[in-house]
């Protein structure tokens, strides 16, 4: 019976696990081509039941995941060798071992982004800062940063090769997701604000130049011996 429930269990993540191969190039499509759209859409789907929400699509946080997961794995088909955080061996970086821990640091640097456009949209509608009321914008900027993690760290694994042309490809794709990202963050802040694009912009910036602070001071401190 147990051997049962096992395989029963088995079978639903291998369903699972599978299914992101379809639902993953859906949604980074949603997101790059529609990337405001693709951002209400997540605001609608935490008003449905846990069991209903993103049925056609991947979770903004799994797609993230997902994302990143994507980004070093292409890193390492182009010959991009062992990470200087994981070849560092002291400090902090004696804790980044191997591909898995060191996607979880990039999972970390990267939700800063997601987190602070969050907060700094929180901060100024002037409501106060809670758990509950974090999530939504959260989980909508997830959306954002994935394809602007993923471009981003495609971009600079280019740089890295000897493949011919990719010394241009490499700085137009890192500049393209930038300002897309920005473009976007830019928007979604002038219409959720109700303000001026302009001053959506500084808004973005912001949040943008505060989580590029905090993502530079943690490899900081993962990179000093």
């Amino acid at each position: 019976m147990d051997f049962m429930k096992w395989l029963s269990s088995f079978g639903d993540l291998l369903y699972e696990v599978m299914s992101w191969l379809i639902f993953y190039p859906i949604t980074l499509w949603r997101t790059v081509t529609r990337p405001l759209d693709a951002m209400r859409y997540s605001d609608a789907e935490l008003h449905d039941p846990a069991d209903e929400q993103f049925t056609d699509t991947l979770n903004p946080p799994l797609f993230l995941v997902l994302s990143l997961l994507l980004t070093q794995a292409i890193d390492k088909a182009l010959g991009g060798g062992t990470n200087p955080i994981v070849a560092q061996k002291t400090g902090l970086a004696a804790f980044i071992t191997d591909d898995t821990t060191l996607l979880a640091l990039r999972l970390v640097v990267f939700s800063l982004f997601p987190l602070l456009m969050a907060a700094r949209f929180l901060r100024a509608k002037r409501i106060a800062l809670t758990r509950e009321r974090l999530r939504g914008p959260f989980y909508a900027q997830c959306y954002a940063c994935a394809p602007f993690a993923l471009f981003l760290g495609i971009g600079i694994s280019l740089g890295h090769t000897r493949i011919p042309g990719a010394h241009i490809v490499s700085p137009v794709l890192s500049v393209g997701a930038l300002l897309a990202y920005l473009s976007a963050e830019t928007l979604w802040f002038a219409h959720h604000l109700a303000q001026s694009r302009f001053r959506g912009l500084l808004n973005a910036m912001r949040a943008f130049i505060e989580a590029a602070l905090a993502a530079l001071a943690m490899a900081m401190l993962f990179l000093t011996p």
